[in-house]
């Protein structure tokens, strides 16, 4: 189960950004006090309902040494939307502020333990696993919010206090895994 990797190690990757850049994860994790992985894609209306909220929390947290990282993992055969090209284009249009890499392989996700889009997975600069799962309660309406599971997340490992719901069952579309991967 996704939920026993908590407090073990992350993967490590080395893969391409709608930026066409290479992007090495333990780079981020020397560079920063804590990184996002958020799994997602192009097509999901489940991520296109959180992309404020994403860019939100990059743009707060930023700043303090948190950088989040998009993560499309998407069979691109059965989802041509979720293609690097497409990426490309949605990371533009939807002016991301945060990098947005293609797992191509499919490797990361399932090392990650990845099941839905979106789903986030808390690192700290030690490459640990602190919170998996949801970003916040209520994905239709940001006002009614009651529960921001990835910000308090967020803030708790910043302030070095334990993480109170470490995790959570993410809500959105399923992984899209090539034939026989998954």
């Amino acid at each position: 189960m996704v939920m026993e990797r908590i407090g073990k190690y992350a993967p490590d990757f080395e893969i391409p950004g709608a930026d066409g850049n290479v992007h090495h994860f333990a780079t981020y994790l020397g560079q920063y006090r804590a990184a996002v992985v958020v799994f997602m894609c192009n097509h999901c209306p489940y991520v296109g309902l959180y992309i404020d909220r994403l860019k939100a929390l990059q743009a707060e947290f930023e700043p303090q040494g948190v950088t989040l990282i998009g993560m499309n993992a998407n069979d691109v055969t059965q989802f041509p939307d979720d293609s690097f090209d497409n990426m490309k284009v949605f990371a533009r249009e939807r002016g991301l502020n945060f990098p947005y890499l293609w797992d191509s392989t499919q490797d990361v996700a399932d090392c990650f333990g990845a099941e839905k889009t979106p789903q986030v997975f808390l690192v700290d600069a030690n490459s640990v696993l602190r919170y998996i799962g949801a970003i916040d309660d209520n994905p239709q309406n940001p006002a009614a919010v009651t529960q921001a599971y990835l910000h308090d997340a967020i803030a708790s490992l910043l302030a070095g206090q334990p993480i109170a719901t470490p995790y959570t069952d993410a809500v959105g579309c399923t992984v899209k895994w090539r034939p026989g991967r998954a």
